[in-house]
């Protein structure tokens, strides 16, 4: 295959299609690529059937020649998974680059399975199923620039991107946004619960959490300023906001905070030592 750019011609083959392979897909439709140009190798025959329902694409219950023509796979199975699934589908797969979504596998592992150094990594997160994803990419040395155009296409689908320098900081990228809407999820749950505690409705106590979330992180996202900045800004002595956040640092929140999101980078590298074997 030529490393060349997606277009409305180039053909693509995901492994698994569950919600990221979904989140994918509704993107490159969006976009104006064909779904006749689709396989999706999907075990579950729910799933299956819910895939060609919703985007017409080719499904396959299992690797088989129909996946010689992709120009593009992505690798969207769980970690525990890939190796079986990289194993069946490598004799179908040798001209492709390999985008894998993956949460740990490293490209090592994908390399000795595969047999191909052609191969992208990218950490996204769930926002990509409404479009505001947010991506962490690395690339082998064998990717070529249009491989790394052709994977920013891919992944620009579902919201942004950044290109990581080493392959060891998609760890990072995992704990921080990859696993991070489940962060604020868990700060939107205590605040409906506060809510709630102090006599709001819980519908009303989540409308004020949520749209707070989404409306100080488009503030951050316009301002020049750091969040430490922006905090103090909204910050007056001996105010609320100055009482909750004292409350919040005598109870080693932030500390706490951090803590978890090392632990969340180091349990990345455990899927790799367990699963990249």
């Amino acid at each position: 295959m030529t490393n060349t750019p997606l277009s409305t011609d180039t053909p693509l083959t995901f492994i698994g299609g569950g919600n990221m392979a979904s989140a994918i897909i509704g993107g490159l439709l969006r976009k104006g690529l064909s779904p006749t140009l689709i396989d999706v190798v999907e075990p579950h025959a729910p799933q299956r059937d819910k895939l060609t329902a919703e985007f017409g694409v080719h499904v396959h219950e299992a690797p088989g020649a129909a996946l010689n023509r992709a120009a593009l796979v992505v690798w969207a199975v769980k970690p525990q998974t890939f190796r079986d699934a990289a194993l069946a589908a490598a004799p179908h797969t040798s001209g492709a680059l390999h985008l894998s979504v993956a949460a740990g596998i490293r490209s090592d592992s994908m390399v000795g399975w595969l047999g191909s150094e052609r191969i992208v990594r990218a950490m996204p997160n769930t926002p990509a199923l409404v479009g505001q994803g947010m991506t962490g990419l690395f690339a082998r040395p064998a990717a070529s620039a249009g491989d790394r155009v052709l994977a920013e296409t891919v992944v620009g689908t579902t919201g942004r991107y950044v290109w990581l320098p080493q392959e060891s900081d998609l760890d990072a990228v995992t704990a921080l946004s990859g696993s991070g809407p489940a962060y604020v999820f868990y700060f939107l749950e205590a605040m409906r619960r506060a809510g709630t505690e102090m006599g709001l409705s819980p519908e009303t106590a989540t409308a004020l959490a949520i749209g707070t979330f989404t409306g100080a992180s488009q503030l951050a996202q316009a301002s020049s300023e750091p969040p430490e900045v922006l905090r103090e800004r909204v910050t007056s002595k001996g105010g609320t906001t100055y009482a909750a956040l004292t409350s919040m640092a005598e109870s080693g929140v932030a500390d706490a905070f951090v803590k978890a999101m090392h632990a969340a980078r180091e349990r990345a590298r455990e899927l790799g030592d367990e699963f990249g074997r």
